[in-house]
């Protein structure tokens, strides 16, 4: 096949690469290949140079996951075109650029952006977590903490979703203030463009326990950009987990705590972690050394690829455009960009929302475990809002049933 040739039907690509048909489009689904609707408005092409890289380094490896179990869930909060991710209909990256989180949050409890932006009062404060915790399970224990004190019991009435959102704000700045701060002086400012700035937000609150440099407003922007980017995503585990809680009428609290259990989950809240990794490994070794390894072991390249973005995850691109801008270290964002283009290259894919993550803990010198605290928190307010849509169906609807495949008797 000429390698002038700019596209490919989906025929011609499949036996460039020696593969069946479905599994080309496997490909796609992974974002290893591009695809475009063809003229006929049906089928798909490919580019041809997308596939050609593919052919030159040969066959992908095969993912060790094995059968899933797909459930579908009506929702209208949020949605997921392969190329975009809307909150009730508005694009998050634009969502991203000129909204506070606190404004995120409540367009997906009550469908509307208010403004001016709302500033959330401080949280509850609670006993110290052991000095060995980690971020995540300061933020559990700070649920579970909080949900100890005394409140009214459950409204199981037509008003009980508005009673599961009306602790959101509260519940999400005491999981906050359960970090320690590790900069010193006032919580800076948010300043997104064209807008005021605004003062106490969480992404500010935030920022100042993630690193230990006084955080500019530039990195405030870039940790609320990224709570925004992570607040919700459709029926991922975590949520799934939060919507089954809901659905037998759990409170707030213990709606967010079953959002919690699967983040905390390697290949969930704590993929970030790995991508973290990744980076340290290049900046011991090389770009190149360090994705090729990444790249031989079973499993997923950390940080690459998403079966719901063939064409690439948006919240990537708006996150690490939202991390250069932020004033980190430059050597440590050259080695991020370095390690992208080094995935491209080898034919792996394109980055997640999970690199950009890893990226933001990376230039800013963050623990570890950061990612996972702006991810859990984040999507705390996609679960409670979760949590309050699942109130509106009918009760215990989940009940899966067990095909039994032990001993007899």
């Amino acid at each position: 096949m000429a390698v002038q040739q700019r596209r490919m039907d989906a025929h011609q690509a499949a036996q460039r690469l020696g593969v069946k048909v479905e599994t080309l489009y496997a490909y796609v689904s992974r974002g290893l290949i591009s695809s475009e609707r063809g003229a006929d408005g049906r089928s798909s092409t490919f580019a041809t140079a997308d596939v050609e890289r593919l052919a030159l380094r040969g066959r992908p490896r095969r993912s060790s996951r094995g059968p899933v179990i797909d459930v579908a869930v009506e929702t209208a909060l949020t949605d997921i075109d392969g190329r975009r991710l809307r909150y009730r209909g508005q694009d998050v990256v634009g969502l991203s650029r000129r909204c506070s989180f606190e404004q995120v949050a409540h367009l997906l409890w009550d469908g509307s952006v208010p403004e001016p932006a709302p500033s959330w009062e401080a949280g509850h404060v609670l006993a110290p977590a052991p000095a060995t915790a980690s971020m995540l399970d300061r933020l559990r224990l700070a649920v579970a903490l909080d949900g100890c004190r005394p409140r009214p019991p459950v409204d199981l009435g037509p008003d009980g979703a508005g009673s599961l959102l009306a602790a959101g704000p509260e519940l999400i700045a005491t999981m906050v203030d359960a970090l320690p701060a590790r900069s010193g002086g006032a919580v800076p400012t948010l300043r997104l463009p064209d807008r005021p700035g605004v003062r106490g937000t969480v992404a500010a609150r935030l920022a100042v326990r993630l690193t230990d440099r006084r955080p500019a407003p530039a990195l405030v922007a870039a940790v609320n950009a990224a709570l925004v980017l992570l607040a919700d995503h459709e029926m991922a585990a975590s949520t799934l987990a939060a919507r089954v809680a809901a659905s037998v009428r759990a409170d707030a609290h213990a709606v967010v705590s079953a959002g919690m259990g699967p983040v905390a989950g390697a290949l969930h809240g704590q993929a970030s972690r790995a991508v973290r990794a990744l980076f340290e490994d290049a900046a011991r070794t090389s770009p190149a050394a360090a994705v090729g390894r990444c790249a031989d072991r079973p499993g997923p390249v950390p940080g690459v690829g998403h079966g719901l973005y063939p064409h690439g995850d948006p919240r990537a691109v708006a996150l690490l455009d939202a991390v250069r801008a932020s004033g980190g270290s430059a050597r440590r964002m050259r080695l991020v960009d370095e390690v992208v283009a080094e995935v491209a290259a080898q034919g792996l894919g394109r980055p997640n929302v999970d690199m950009a993550l890893g990226a933001l803990g990376h230039t800013w010198s963050m623990p570890t475990d950061a990612g996972e605290a702006v991810f859990t928190v984040a999507r705390s307010a996609g679960w409670l809002a979760h949590g309050a849509e699942e109130w509106a169906r009918r009760p215990l609807r989940f009940r899966a049933r067990a095909r039994y495949v032990g001993p007899r008797p």
